[in-house]
């Protein structure tokens, strides 16, 4: 299975692989970039391991992981991916999204998102795109509710994270029916 890259005007997702990840060791190594997610990426190792698992997926067909770009500032500026592909149900997740904090707030995640939710829905034809968010990552949760997902409830302690916390985990989800109308709304301008 081959990745797409997906871009517009701001942003570049191109396929993330063994022979490109080493262009966001810099980004991973900045202090707390994903404290709530139970994946470590700020060693080398780590990353090439956390690469090495999304390379995986993609060849089991579960995974389509990414690099992101940000033409603004002509830089790299981390990863995402789409994950728990369900080609029978058409539902898929999109998240292991991190940036660099130089990043964070202007505006790049939300091209991101479009980019992302604009192939799921209109080249796969998925019936449902999911968000699963730790319950104290307020920003991202706040991201994704921005966008029109809509949360539907609330795993409770259900992810054991590196340091043995055993997080709550809130789940979103954007149905295909709701595509459209947030598509000509929360990114008419895009």
């Amino acid at each position: 299975m081959l990745a797409p890259t997906l871009e517009n005007h701001r942003v570049r997702l191109s396929p993330l692989g063994m022979g490109n990840y080493h262009r966001l060791l810099n980004i991973a190594q900045e202090e707390n970039l994903i404290q709530y997610s139970p994946s470590a990426i700020s060693t080398p190792e780590a990353l090439k391991d956390y690469v090495q698992h999304a390379v995986d997926g993609l060849y089991h067909k579960t995974i389509i992981p990414f690099m992101v770009y940000d033409k603004e500032k002509a830089a790299y500026a981390g990863s995402t991916r789409f994950g728990l592909i369900n080609w029978h149900n058409k539902v898929l997740h999109i998240g292991w999204t991190w940036i660099g904090k130089e990043f964070q707030g202007s505006g790049l995640n939300k091209h991101m998102k479009f980019l992302m939710l604009e192939y799921a829905f209109e080249s796969l034809r998925f019936e449902k795109v999911e968000f699963r968010i730790d319950e104290r990552n307020l920003r991202s949760r706040r991201a994704v509710e921005k966008i029109g997902a809509t949360l539907e409830g609330i795993l409770r302690k259900d992810t054991v994270m590196l340091d043995g916390f055993r997080r709550s985990t809130c789940c979103y989800g954007i149905l295909k029916e709701e595509w459209y109308p947030i598509k000509t709304s929360v990114f008419d301008d895009f």
